[in-house]
């Protein structure tokens, strides 16, 4: 009995042996191959997930180019970086909802109600209550020490003068890039390069050992061509003018005609980038776009101070002389029907060439645009840099319009001899001026003096020559006719003992939408450079629909000669004797 039960066992263990055996055929071969793919097809994959429970990778950040305007005694700061801080909740942690709204309420100053909304929740994460918070603000709130409610800092731009040049600046947004202005053009330059690092931590979060580092480049700091002091006081001119003569805006340009720097571009009303986000919203509430550069993006028909620009190019034809007697003409002409008046319907008798930019005769210049013919006419204001953009660094700049030579008719002749009919920016018609100033020779503006890159070396903006307006002899025939214009017209309002000034003013109307021109409405212009024999500036005053004057000569040129006088102090320019 005991050795059939030892017979029948040792069957049953053989049998066992052989499954194991079995099992043990299928399994090595499933483990080696698992062994394979982890260990030689898998290593990579699977050493990175290793590493990522004690590597990390960081992300530098770069600091943003910061910017500069100029003064005689050196640089003055106009967009820095600055440290802010954002206020973060996360609800889940917020033990008591109602006091964090209220108190956060009090300190940000926003609604209690929309606050507890916005917190009244088991969530992880919602987007912050608020950013760019002021450090008094920021420690109060810390101070209070509210579970759940996280104050954490950040950089963010800073423009210490507030509204000034603000629309040569624009903005950086919240999502720091920059709009509008020098800040979007040159977004990339002032931006630089992130960095980023890959490091291993030791259990307690500390760097042990860097593995990879790509190190972060700063942004580009851009010097301007901005003159502080000159930027400052064009923007308290133009808004003590807009008041006094009661128009709706006014503008301010102030150039070197020898190197295309824009030494001051004021514009009223104005906006403060570092509210850029709630004066959007006022703009739109109120219908408003301060935040777009008047100067470039917006063009008018700038009516009178045309015709200094239409009498170069007949005297660069040999047409007539300054003092060439274009004839006597009447208070008014009749082309294709349309009747056009001299701009107070009286008649100057005969009258020089000169004597029709005296007495900006809109009749005497039909006449000079009729000796000139309409292809010659529109290659000038070609070559004055009108019709096209001018290629100025910042953001925004517009073409104005200039009908095409095909489409031109007599009537489209005539019109353009005094302003209508063509629109250009402030900034042509300034920097057209400017090409009369420098001897005909046309330069392309600019806003930025120096690039100065993190490692201190700087790259100097050079003149750019846009190519000749008109000859140098008929440029400086122009320059005494504007001379004369300033002595002999707008003496009393323009002129300033002991310097010789040119210039010339404009009364323009205002086109309607939908064609036609408002009857009680103009735009105010002066456009003067100096001193002739050596011109260090020229500047456009410009106001939008003034109530109280009717015409330039009595807004815009005074406000010409308060600009030229602090101008030739500033400069030290010394008087004639």
């Amino acid at each position: 009995m005991l050795n059939k039960h030892f017979k029948d066992n040792t069957a049953f263990y053989l049998k066992r042996l052989l499954w194991v055996r079995f099992l043990m055929m299928l399994i090595v071969p499933l483990l080696g191959y698992r062994i394979f793919v982890v260990g030689v097809l898998g290593h990579e994959s699977y050493s990175k997930q290793a590493k990522n429970q004690y590597y990390t990778q960081e992300e530098i950040p770069s600091s943003r180019g910061e910017i500069f305007a100029q003064t005689k005694d050196g640089l003055y700061p106009l967009a820095i970086n600055a440290k802010k801080f954002q206020i973060w909740v996360v609800p889940k942690n917020v033990k008591d909802k109602q006091k964090v709204a209220q108190i956060l309420s009090k300190e940000l100053q926003k609604n209690e109600l929309e606050i507890f909304d916005q917190i009244n929740n088991n969530k992880l994460y919602i987007p912050p209550l608020a950013k760019r918070v002021e450090e008094g603000v920021a420690s109060k709130i810390k101070g209070e020490n509210l579970a759940g409610v996280l104050v954490v800092p950040e950089n963010v731009r800073y423009y210490p003068e507030g509204e000034l040049a603000s629309h040569i600046l624009g903005f950086v947004n919240f999502d720091d890039q920059g709009a509008y202005g020098v800040e979007g053009y040159y977004n990339d330059q002032l931006m630089g390069y992130k960095g980023a690092l890959t490091a291993e931590r030791d259990n307690k979060g500390r760097f042990i050992n860097i593995d990879e580092e790509t190190k972060a480049r700063d942004g580009d700091n851009l010097i301007l061509t901005i003159d502080h002091n000159i930027q400052y006081f064009a923007e308290e001119k133009i808004k003590a003018a807009v008041g006094k003569y009661g128009a709706e805006s006014g503008q301010i340009i102030v150039l070197d005609p020898k190197t295309g720097k824009i030494l001051a571009m004021a514009g009223t009303p104005s906006f403060n980038p570092n509210n850029f986000n709630e004066e959007a919203k006022r703009d739109k509430e109120e219908g408003k776009d301060r935040m777009t550069n008047p100067l470039i993006s917006y063009v008018y028909e700038p009516g009178s101070i045309v015709k200094p620009i239409v009498v170069a190019k007949g005297l660069d034809m040999g047409k007539f002389e300054p003092d060439t007697e274009a004839g006597t003409f009447s208070n008014m002409v009749v082309v294709q029907g349309y009747e056009i008046h001299t701009a107070q319907d009286k008649p100057f008798g005969k009258e020089t060439i000169t004597q029709i930019l005296e007495h900006s005769d809109n009749v005497g210049m039909v006449w000079v645009g009729e000796q000139i013919g309409k292809e010659a006419m529109y290659e000038n204001f070609a070559k004055f840099g009108w019709g096209k953009v001018l290629g100025l660094d910042i953001s925004g700049e517009t073409t104005g319009f200039l009908l095409p030579l095909k489409k031109w008719r007599d009537i489209h002749q005539a019109t353009m001899t005094f302003g209508q009919g063509i629109s250009a920016t402030p900034l042509q018609v300034v920097n057209a001026y400017s090409a009369i100033a420098n001897n005909g020779e046309l330069l392309l503006p600019h806003i930025v003096d120096k690039i100065v890159k993190p490692d201190g070396k700087e790259i100097q903006i050079e003149k750019k020559v846009i190519g000749q307006a008109v000859s140098r002899e008929s440029a400086q025939k122009v320059q005494k006719m504007l001379q004369s214009v300033i002595e002999n017209s707008y003496r009393k309002r323009t002129y300033i003992e002991g310097y010789s000034l040119a210039g010339k003013t404009g009364t323009a109307q205002v086109p309607k939408p939908g064609g036609g021109y408002e009857e009680k409405q103009s735009i105010h212009s002066f456009v003067g450079f100096g001193p002739v024999e050596d011109p260090r500036f020229v500047i456009l005053v410009k106001l939008d629909k003034p109530s109280a004057v009717e015409f330039a000569e009595g807004s815009a040129g005074p406000v010409f000669r308060e600009m030229a006088d602090f101008l030739l102090r500033y400069m030290e320019i010394e008087p004639k004797k």
